[in-house]
């Protein structure tokens, strides 16, 4: 299982992660309020202002303060490396 730094040494399974997401629009803002009414959010932004927002296949909604394209592109790197390690065998 692979994990993934969303920030201040705080991981993510990569393969639990379903989308990320800027919190900008309304979409992504009402959801974050649902998840905090459902107990489902987990907020990792240490007081910081939420860049990103990951939502996993549990429906847990993660807040991240590093941006999206970020966390993006360590995902990206997990998976070259799981393809990396398959060549290997």
């Amino acid at each position: 299982m692979k994990f993934i730094n969303i920030g201040f040494g705080n991981m993510v399974a990569a393969d639990r992660v379903v989308a990320i997401a800027n919190p900008d629009s309304a979409p992504i803002k009402r959801l974050i309020q649902d998840s905090k009414d459902d107990g489902r959010a987990v907020d990792v932004t240490c007081g910081r202002r939420t860049r990103a927002v990951i939502i996993t296949d549990s429906e847990h909604v993660i807040l991240s303060a590093i941006q999206a394209e970020t966390i993006a592109n360590r995902l990206d790197n997990s998976e070259l490396d799981d393809e990396d390690e398959e060549e290997e065998e």
